[in-house]
């Protein structure tokens, strides 16, 4: 049966199967590119589902083949800005306290990703219980080359990864399989799309969920990231954005594959910018000590931010039209941003914060 709400959404659609609730993201033209009436329908049916005795499990989903999420819709977000920095805001603290919600949600969360899943889309999988990915599994945070930061609390997330591979991804935006999200943590299981099906039958029944995934999981094997990680971690254990740089360069002249690879990742941190670069660096190194909630309230901070810069816009723009050439900086170089510059972003802002509420009122909240 579909679930009705009082918040529409067209590119979404919310059923129960049995014990199971199923959303399911179904914007095909903007390859399910989430938006702000789509955040507004999922956290409007989870408090519901938390509630409902008969809901064991909430299984998140895509109707576009190949597509999880391609993450925020930047359309949307541009021409939001246009309407002024407060609604702007207004939509980034809408996407904090989505993901905060199901990091809090009180039952098992099971998304099923066979295809591609890019930066703030991954928010949408990363807090559930389980994460599920088929044979077309991809991810990738590509939000530096667009002068942004990896948001949605994926600072948290890249600073527990093993050795330097979170650090890795978050500013050079790379995409991984899922052999590479399964041994980082990305991904808890790897179960052909096929039985994509059998998950949702048995979790319908209210089988338990985890001998469901345990027993149709397929080990995916060692990644591409594997091959790499001794330079990998050697590389971006420097201690700042420029030592990376001179370490890759360093290694560029070694020869062989690991030289070509040095090669490659240096250049593709060349074309990123060079403040989303250092911005990105440091959320990421300091959230090591910091735990999802206040890290989720810092995101906010720095997007708030980084909007109104002239590399965020300049980097949208040119992302919105493929004809566009190289994002055109400011500053162009990486010596060129000054501790000061990025220093402004963290600046604490009196009045103008997001505070989520703590774990404990969620739950006391029945979430």
């Amino acid at each position: 049966m579909t679930v009705s709400n009082t918040t529409p959404c067209r590119d979404l659609t919310i059923t129960r199967k049995g014990a199971a609730a199923i959303i399911e993201l179904d914007r095909n033209a903007a390859r399910n590119a989430v938006t702000g009436s789509m955040r507004a329908a999922i956290a409007e049916a989870m408090p519901g589902f938390a509630r409902d005795p008969g809901v064991y499990a909430v299984i998140i989903r895509s109707a576009v083949p190949e597509m999880f999420s391609a993450g925020r819709d930047l359309l949307e977000l541009s021409q939001t800005m246009s309407a002024g920095q407060d609604e702007a805001a207004r939509l980034l603290a809408q996407d904090y306290r989505l993901y905060w919600l199901l990091e809090c949600f009180s039952k098992p969360t099971v998304s099923l990703i066979d295809g591609e899943v890019l930066g703030s889309g991954a928010g949408l999988t990363l807090y559930g219980t389980h994460r599920v990915a088929g044979e077309n599994f991809t991810f990738a945070a590509p939000e530096t080359a667009f002068g942004f930061f990896p948001d949605v609390g994926l600072a948290w997330v890249f600073a527990r990864m093993p050795g330097q591979v979170g650090l890795f991804l978050g500013l050079t935006g790379r995409r991984i399989g899922r052999a590479d999200a399964f041994r980082i943590g990305l991904v808890t299981h790897c179960i052909p799309a096929t039985r994509f099906g059998e998950i949702e039958a048995g979790l319908s029944d209210a089988d338990p969920v985890d001998p469901i995934l345990d027993d149709r999981h397929e080990d995916p094997g060692l990644g591409e990231l594997e091959q790499y990680r001794e330079i990998l971690d050697h590389c971006f254990s420097a201690e700042s954005v420029e030592d990376i740089l001179a370490r890759l360069e360093e290694g560029s002249r070694r020869g062989g594959a690991t030289g070509a690879w040095c090669g490659d990742v240096l250049a593709e941190l060349k074309q990123r910018s060079p403040i989303a670069l250092k911005v990105t660096f440091r959320h990421i190194r300091e959230a090591a000590y910091r735990d999802l909630r206040q890290t989720l309230m810092l995101d906010y901070r720095l997007a708030s931010r980084l909007i109104e810069t002239h590399d965020f816009k300049e980097g949208v723009r040119a992302r919105l039209n493929s004809e566009t050439q190289q994002p055109r900086w400011k500053p162009r170089h990486i010596a060129d941003v000054t501790e000061a510059m990025v220093e402004r972003f963290f600046a604490y802002r009196p009045g103008r914060e997001l505070i989520l509420p703590t774990r404990q009122e969620m739950q006391a909240a029945r979430v």
